[in-house]
């Protein structure tokens, strides 16, 4: 199908335009300025007074968990952990976790995300949400393994695998391996993944330096930080994406860098559960690719990439007692390229240029509160609470088309939602 859209403000990778035409063939962006003589559409959007943008990526995610919203709060991290989450967690069924995800995916669709990196629980389940869906998905389903033969870990690594196989070829899918945390993963399991992810050429997405318990217990077992860890144990690498990294020292931090590993940093739920601030800055500055995750809702409490956009472009400065760190531009990028390049993703998304995915994302510059629009970036980090997606495409495919959801039946969503959570 093609797709021309025509009258658009848009954020380019050289800067910002107005009047821009692009031409979608086959999901591909075919033509960026003005459409070649021989284009022949077979949609057109007039974007006229919208704001075009490469579509978000939302790097650190659990889209099952977004029926458990509203539903641990105002409690330490491991009592909301261990007390509250993971009983919930156990109650879910697939279908459960069906609905929920598709309840995650219709927040992210109306926050302008295209692509998310999820880590979860429930095999095939999850696969099919975002197929179903559209989005654009890297999938990872969650590793734990401390005992002598690891126990249930060697199942979900076979689980994990069965995944990859099955969905082989679906060009908006790609997979990870997901060493859920260095406190739940011992030794030879994690040389086991790391030892898998090259044999199949897979990246690694995992949680790191979350907690000081988490720093507290590593330290205890291990003498050295989880960072320190990780990299014993061949988890660190440039296709690594960790998420959180709030208590990284000086030393993991060149680490990290050395090791060229990704860092998707959850703002509001660090925060939330009273983990602190992850000093972003610091890990520009050793030159760490730094991307932007939601967390799950029921540590956030939602899948907002705006609202992380504008968390981290606000409290670093707030921090740091400093108004010119972690700028807008910056964290624009955190949310496009940075973490198109942490998904192993650059060839496909995160720019609006001849030859990438058409996953693209449009937001009404007559918004209030959005408007007038000056600086782009800075509106969207700075002026966009409650800002809503117009429309959104994925892969050339209209997912979200003036406010209405195109793949995701909203009505039924609702309705599977509040059955599961008064059964919980």
């Amino acid at each position: 199908m093609n797709i021309l859209i025509k009258n658009a403000l848009a954020i380019l990778p050289g800067g910002c335009a107005g009047n821009i035409t692009v031409c979608i063939k086959d999901g591909i962006i075919a033509a960026v300025g003005s459409a070649p003589a021989d284009f022949v559409p077979d949609e057109v959007i007039d974007a006229t007074d919208r704001l075009l943008v490469p579509g978000f990526v939302n790097a650190h995610t659990h889209v099952y968990m977004t029926a458990l919203r509203n539903k641990a709060d105002d409690l330490s991290f491991m009592t909301w952990l261990f007390d509250k989450v993971i009983p919930m967690e156990d109650k879910l069924t697939d279908s459960d976790a069906y609905w929920s995800a598709q309840l995650g995916l219709m927040e992210m669709l109306s926050g302008g995300v295209t692509t998310f990196l999820d880590m979860h629980m429930f095999p095939d389940t999850m696969a099919r949400a975002a197929v179903d869906s559209g989005m654009r998905a890297v999938l990872s389903r969650g590793l734990q393994g401390v005992l002598e033969g690891f126990g249930d870990g060697k199942k979900r690594i076979e689980q994990s695998k069965a995944d990859i196989e099955k969905y082989r070829g679906v060009p908006t899918l790609s997979f990870m391996l997901a060493p859920h945390a260095p406190y739940t993963c011992g030794e030879a399991y994690l040389r086991e993944i790391a030892a898998l992810a090259d044999e199949m050429k897979l990246g690694i997405n995992t949680h790191l330096s979350e907690s000081m318990d988490e720093q507290n217990k590593i330290k205890a077992l291990y003498g050295m930080t989880p960072a320190e860890y990780y990299d014993k144990c061949g988890i660190l690498r440039e296709n690594t994406v960790c998420a959180h990294c709030v208590y990284l020292s000086e030393s993991d931090m060149e680490l990290l860098a050395k090791r060229q590993t990704s860092v998707a940093h959850n703002a509001a739920s660090n925060m939330k559960l009273a983990n602190g601030f992850a000093d972003v800055p610091a890990m520009l500055r050793h030159g760490i690719n730094v991307c932007l995750g939601t967390d799950s809702a029921a540590s956030n409490n939602n899948q907002s990439l705006l609202r992380e956009m504008q968390l981290v472009s606000l409290i670093h400065k707030g921090t740091h007692k400093d108004a010119v760190t972690v700028t807008a531009h910056e964290v624009f990028d955190m949310a496009t390229t940075n973490g198109a390049k942490a998904l192993g993703l650059s060839a496909k998304v995160g720019e609006i240029a001849v030859g990438k995915c058409a996953d693209l994302s449009l937001f009404d510059l007559d918004s209030p509160g959005f408007f007038p629009i000056g600086d782009p970036k800075a509106a969207l980090c700075y002026s966009s609470a409650g800002l809503k997606a117009d429309t959104v495409i994925v892969n050339g495919r209209v997912l979200l088309e003036k406010g209405e959801f195109k793949t995701i039946d909203a009505e039924r969503v609702r309705y599977e939602i509040k059955a599961l959570v008064k059964r919980l």
